[in-house]
């Protein structure tokens, strides 16, 4: 007597399943990242402006701004522009057509969501601050960085970020879309001009300086000029430890997912 051969049995029944939450956070930073780097108006505010700025600074030799202060303030402004402006421009129209409710609702879920946004501004302030600090060499900035404070200046970009993100999201999170653009923009420009970001605290009246010294742009600005002297400052990293633990605060209990 024969025994039966067992045949293979093909299952096609489907088989859903989340992705790795790693693979979920990578992939949808990269989402982001071609987002980003895809909008005519971050392309602006992330090089073109902080380029005209080494530009000038190089071609008038220092008249207006030295080239030696120049260059560390326009990777502050760096900063501002994506871990603010663009964060918080990007969030409210997400949140106006129902983007982040519905990827909240996927198993990214709102940790995940929020982590890929963080590793996609982490990437393009990467990209950022390589494209300027090789413009800046090449224009002729020289730089006197220290071991120490050149850690120190990296670890101020951090916080400055994680700053900035908070506020932007704070922002994104309570107005309306059109309201946010609007908002994000002027205040861009307002402390672009008067927050101590590109030009130095000690260059206002003296009876502003302790104002302007308390604003998060001043904090990253100031601190990246000393930086690069070889110099570090404590005030900068305290201002910004403060504006990041209230924004923190504020957007984690106010923060609204639909619009």
């Amino acid at each position: 007597m024969t025994t039966p051969r067992l045949q293979p049995v093909l299952d096609l029944s489907p088989a859903p399943g989340a992705a790795p939450a790693g693979r979920r956070v990578v992939r949808h930073a990269l989402t982001e990242l071609r987002l980003l780097v895809r909008n005519g108006e971050q392309l602006l505010l992330a090089l073109v402006i902080p380029l005209a700025i080494l530009v000038l600074a190089a071609a008038t030799h220092g008249r207006f701004v030295p080239l030696a202060s120049a260059a560390p303030s326009v990777l502050g402004l760096a900063v501002w522009s994506s871990a603010f402006t663009s964060v918080a421009i990007a969030t409210g129209f997400e949140r106006r057509y129902g983007v982040l409710e519905r990827l909240a609702a996927t198993p990214l879920g709102r940790g995940g969501l929020l982590a890929g946004k963080a590793l996609a501004v982490g990437l393009v302030l990467l990209g950022q601050l390589v494209v300027l600090v090789t413009a800046a060499l090449l224009l002729g900035w020289r730089p006197a960085y220290t071991a120490g404070s050149f850690l120190g200046s990296a670890a101020l970009v951090v916080l400055g970020a994680a700053t900035f993100v908070a506020l932007g999201l704070l922002l994104a999170g309570r107005l309306r879309a059109e309201a946010t653009l609007a908002v994000a923009n002027l205040v861009y420009v307002v402390l672009l001009v008067g927050g101590g970001l590109v030009i130095g605290v000690s260059r206002y009246p003296r009876a502003l300086q302790p104002v302007v010294e308390a604003l998060p742009t001043a904090a990253l600005g100031e601190g990246l000029r000393t930086g690069s002297t070889g110099l570090l400052l404590g005030w900068p990293f305290a201002v910004l430890a403060v504006w990041l633990v209230v924004a923190g605060l504020l957007a984690r209990r106010s923060f609204r997912w639909t619009a």
